[in-house]
């Protein structure tokens, strides 16, 4: 049985430990609109892409030494289009790549035809995230 890396199945304290952080960073990240974990009720549950993510976070805060408002800057500042290398027949349908004053995931119900809940974990994170990482690891 495959395992779906977007299937949020780890309680905060199971992330947390996961990440050897305080369930707070998980938290301070999500309030700064950098993670968004699913919810059942009260209750936060993460997936492996989230876990990822949050690596990748850590990595560029940490090592990288950019803040918080640093990596949202980042993410805004780059195109999702380049993220994900679209072809120009999805890029022409893109309402990111139309109107590209706004980054994807900040247009809210119009955004390359997702779900608002689906563009934290949309593979242009996931693959942006992968970058990151690679470049940090690049530099070392």
């Amino acid at each position: 049985m495959a395992v779906d890396n977007k299937q949020p199945i780890f309680p905060i304290s199971v992330a947390a430990k996961l990440l050897d952080v305080h369930p707070r960073t998980l938290r301070i990240y999500e309030e700064e609109g950098l993670l968004k974990p699913a919810r059942q009720g009260n209750k936060r549950f993460f997936s492996n892409d989230d876990i990822d993510w949050v690596r990748c976070l850590r990595k560029l805060i940490h090592e990288e030494g950019i803040s918080i408002p640093g990596v949202k800057k980042l993410l805004d500042l780059t195109p999702c289009w380049q993220i994900k290398n679209c072809p120009e027949d999805i890029r022409s349908a893109c309402t990111a790549f139309v109107d590209n004053t706004t980054p994807c995931w900040q247009q809210a119900k119009t955004y390359c035809a997702r779900e608002p809940s689906q563009c934290e974990s949309c593979e242009v994170f996931v693959k942006a995230m992968g970058s990151a990482e690679e470049s940090a690891d690049g530099a070392e």
